[in-house]
């Protein structure tokens, strides 16, 4: 149990640390407690020795423990109101009638990246309960193509398609026609069966090299189909932070933003805004992970933040709870 002053000496430290990323000495904290430099490394020491302060090799100052952050988050930190210019920020997106509520979700995401410099994660649901409203097709070279798939619900996705074989835009063209007149309207959970029990059996009739065409489809859509949803914003925003100027780390952090398991392990079961601190997330021990989960029509998501043990956490609790709240209403 932490005295108050104690506690109010360890804020100062956390919030010290959060803003300016170096240990704190006692000489900063003396004034604002009115008390002297004896009696603050007193109490500093006392901090260190239940676990809630660390003392660097390069400085006598202080910074947070991992669990000290969690002794802030849980007992000290109280969320900031979000400043006018956050807010209309957010505001500007929110009012735009012409966006579908995932779009309006990503793009807040995109620009609360860019307001605190950390990484925005929107990790939505498979599109298993998603029907196909359009399919279209892109040639990109003889042996490439981009298909986009447009479903019910609004989501846009692209794959590439690879073709194992020349083949002509004629037969492209013929090709995503049969497609669409043959599984318009049927769930992306079961287009791979659909292709397989309604377009296979016929497309030799009306394609020359069908079998390409076929199996890059098939494999396109049954990839669609398994795949998670993720938006990422400000991906080398944690690049910027003074924690990960090793090249080595750089690397390994950059590696798990582009594996798509690690990356799904941040989905959101629990209700709230959930904070996972270093060695509680399963994404990396150096980070902080704050997620919480949404619902939009019946279909749910996580969006994310992620960013160093020495995150900003009232002001990102802020602006989380504003999406929660507007996109809920």
């Amino acid at each position: 149990m932490l005295t108050e002053r104690q506690r109010e000496l360890f804020k100062i430290i956390v919030e010290e640390y959060i803003q300016t990323a170096k240990p704190v000495g006692s000489k900063s904290i003396c004034e604002r407690l009115n008390c002297s430099s004896a009696t603050v490394r007193a109490e500093m020491s006392a901090l260190e020795e239940i676990g809630l302060l660390e003392k660097t090799h390069i400085s006598s100052g202080r910074i947070p423990s991992e669990k000290g952050y969690r002794y802030y988050v849980d007992n000290l930190m109280q969320p900031k109101e979000l400043s006018g210019e956050d807010m209309l920020k957010l505001q500007c997106i929110m009012d735009n009638k012409s966006l579908a509520l995932t779009d309006v979700i990503s793009k807040s995401m995109e620009i609360i990246a860019e307001m605190t410099n950390y990484t925005a994660i929107v990790l939505g649901q498979s599109s298993k309960d998603n029907l196909v409203s359009k399919v279209e097709v892109i040639p990109i070279d003889d042996e490439k193509l981009v298909a986009i798939v447009v479903t019910d619900k609004g989501h846009v996705e692209h794959r590439n398609l690879y073709l194992e074989g020349k083949v002509s835009s004629v037969d492209i063209a013929k090709t995503v026609e049969l497609i669409n007149k043959l599984i318009l309207g049927t769930p992306i959970s079961e287009v791979s069966s659909f292709l397989e029990f309604q377009v296979k059996p016929i497309i030799s009739n009306y394609v020359e090299r069908h079998e390409i065409l076929y199996n890059a489809f098939y494999n396109a859509f049954n990839d669609f189909a398994n795949t998670n949803h993720v938006n990422m914003a400000g991906r080398v925003n944690m690049l910027k932070q003074p924690e990960f100027s090793d090249a080595d780390r750089i690397r390994e952090i950059v590696s798990k933003f582009e594996d798509k398991d690690i990356v799904n392990t941040i989905k959101e079961e629990g209700n709230g805004i959930n904070i996972y601190i270093g060695s509680e997330n399963h994404f990396d021990d150096d980070v902080t992970v704050i997620r919480t989960k949404y619902v939009i029509d019946g279909e749910e998501g996580t969006i994310a933040l992620i960013g160093p043990k020495r995150m900003d956490y009232d002001r990102v609790i802020a602006l989380l709870n504003y999406i929660n709240d507007n996109i809920n209403k």
